[in-house]
């Protein structure tokens, strides 16, 4: 069985500009990667799903 590439998306925080892009990609079970849109092919940051949401969620208050 073929796998499906991963499906990130930018961040709603991100600037229209395209100058500073957080992509994510929230389809995987187990791990949350994230990584800079300028480097596609560079590292990737990884949280486990419950620290994802409080990030998300603590990003909401600022």
């Amino acid at each position: 069985m073929k796998s499906n590439p991963p499906e990130w998306r930018k961040s709603t925080y991100s600037q229209g500009d395209g100058s500073d892009c957080l992509e994510v990609n929230d389809t995987h079970p187990t791990h949350i990667p994230v990584r800079d849109s300028k480097a596609p092919h560079g590292p990737t940051l990884g949280f486990r799903p419950e620290a994802w949401a409080t990030f998300v969620e603590n990003l909401k208050h600022d």
